[in-house]
């Protein structure tokens, strides 16, 4: 009884360390102060200025944009990625694995610069492109690991037998194989979405001038000192990152629910 109440709040303690900074965040985007220390009332009067903010709409119109295209085009391309890993055997599936890795351990600001002087080699022009091109880089090994463990799932008899009943390869996979790996590949683009709305580092060093997402506007106005309307803009961004987790959690915990349900009655 006493360990057990000792680990739960061992466990609110870390959560509340953790939380507590985005708690008043959240409360001071209320304040109808600009101080982030006294409270002076409740409002909602920057959220309506963040609104009426042009450069916060166009960040957050490019933000959206890239996050959906490089997320679109990243699923799309680490599902035929992952569908090859998959079919490989030996030393070369090692090896890609393992390059396919690199993004995900590789430190942030390593990428971005890496990204950046490519992009000035081949003289490509930084600025929507090049920052559509490096979100769609590292978003790519999210979506391959997402649809990894569902196609290892799958038995490799329900494709022959497609083959065998009259489907092409094309039509084996289109109707067979997707719909079941499906819920890898929601889960996948969701992952890369999220990660493209939040990135700062890699979009600061391959965007160029005309061209920001809402990290680096934050950022920028953060250096001009913390105005209200930025806890307006975290609050809101928080929230919606969040409501993503909560999806892509559900997905995940409804289809190991599957699995087992299916394991049982085998």
């Amino acid at each position: 009884m006493v360990k057990s109440f000792l680990i739960r709040s061992y466990t609110f303690l870390i959560y509340f360390f953790l939380y507590a900074p985005i708690l008043i965040l959240m409360i001071f985007s209320f304040n109808s102060s600009k101080s982030r220390g006294n409270w002076d009332g409740f409002t909602l009067k920057w959220y309506a200025e963040l609104f009426q903010d042009s450069q916060i709409a166009s960040a957050l119109y490019y933000t959206l944009v890239i996050a959906i295209l490089s997320s679109l085009i990243a699923t799309i391309l680490g599902t035929l990625a992952a569908i090859g890993i998959n079919n490989m055997r030996g030393l070369p599936k090692i090896m890609t694995l393992n390059v396919t890795y690199l993004p995900l351990l590789s430190p942030d600001i390593v990428m971005g610069i890496s990204l950046m002087l490519l992009f000035i080699f081949i003289k490509l022009q930084l600025g929507f492109v090049t920052m559509l091109f490096a979100h769609i880089t590292f978003n790519l090994p999210f979506v391959v690991f997402s649809v990894l463990p569902k196609l290892r799932q799958l038995s490799n008899e329900t494709y022959y037998a497609a083959l065998d009943l009259g489907a092409t390869p094309f039509e084996a996979y289109k109707k067979v194989i997707l719909p079941q790996i499906s819920p890898g590949i929601v889960t996948g683009y969701l992952l890369a979405f999220t990660m493209s709305v939040d990135d700062f580092v890699v979009s600061f060093f391959t965007t160029g001038s005309g061209v920001s997402n809402l990290a680096i506007e934050i950022y920028a106005m953060a250096r001009r000192g913390i105005n209200p309307k930025i806890n307006a803009l975290l609050t809101l961004m928080f929230i919606c990152i969040m409501l993503l987790l909560i999806i892509v959690n559900y997905r995940m915990s409804k289809d190991s629910s599957k699995e087992n349900e299916v394991r049982i009655i085998k």
